[in-house]
């Protein structure tokens, strides 16, 4: 056994939702919604889940569609980074 042993990669939680707040810089509020099943009567139900984002060049604004990774936290409540801008809002 070598200490030089390769470690397997961490596999890198990815996802994609839109952006609610581009009000403070650097940071983003991305909003993901999906459906989820009610545990008792089996109706679909709306859910959302709001997720604070690290946008180091400020390129999101509002309305845009955007994939985001998992990273270290880098604040309290951030510890999302901005991998790219899927689409853009239309003006």
């Amino acid at each position: 056994m070598s200490s030089t042993a390769a470690k397997p990669e961490k596999k890198v939680v990815k996802r994609v939702g839109v952006v609610e707040s581009d009000a403070r810089s650097k940071t983003r509020k991305v909003v993901i919604n999906f459906l989820a099943k009610h545990p008792k009567y089996g109706k679909y139900m709306r859910k959302r889940t709001v997720l604070h984002v690290h946008d180091e060049q400020n390129v999101s604004k509002n309305g845009d569609i955007v994939e985001i990774a998992e990273c270290r936290p880098i604040s309290k409540t951030k510890s999302w980074t901005l991998v790219r801008v899927v689409e853009r809002r239309s003006q």
